[in-house]
């Protein structure tokens, strides 16, 4: 009855870049969805923020992947980087650790994007919804900054 009061679901982008469709990334566990349906974005910032308001659930001790559960129930992952864990941190900075509460587009952790290039590892970000959320990408390919709102829609 009154379902112009609901709230739609804010999101933002955790970092600047170009974004991508999940199936295009370079690493099969992400591309084939195993880990669950998701996106990626190609950073050309050094920031990654929380996308949602939040609880952080885990906090890789690699700090290259962070979860997150929204207070909506939204479960997402933050992995920064391909084949990363093996970097065993060097890059990452982390600005919070697991049981802290963030908002959207509170900075989780700096990223020296170089590092990892010249490491010869992939930089692009994935978000990951592991509850099988269902969503779609607004613009795909486009030019995304972080903190931008509307860059994908959730599907009821």
């Amino acid at each position: 009855m009154f379902g112009f009061l609901k709230k739609k679901e804010v999101f933002l982008c955790p970092v600047d870049g170009e974004i991508l469709p999940i199936s295009e990334v370079n690493d099969p566990v992400f591309s084939q969805e195993m880990m669950g349906p998701g996106f990626a974005v190609a950073p050309t910032s050094s920031v990654v923020v929380a996308p949602m308001d939040g609880d952080v659930v885990t906090v890789f001790p690699t700090s290259h992947a962070f979860g997150i559960k929204s207070k909506n129930g939204i479960e997402m992952i933050i992995h920064i980087g391909i084949d990363t864990v093996e970097l065993n941190g060097k890059g990452f900075k982390p600005l919070v650790k697991q049981g802290d509460v963030v908002k959207a587009g509170d900075s989780l952790v700096e990223v020296d994007f170089d590092v990892l290039k010249n490491e010869g590892k992939d930089p692009t970000c994935m978000i990951i919804f592991p509850n099988k959320e269902k969503f779609s990408i607004v613009k795909p390919h486009s030019h995304v900054t972080t903190g931008q709102d509307n860059i994908i829609e959730f599907n009821k």
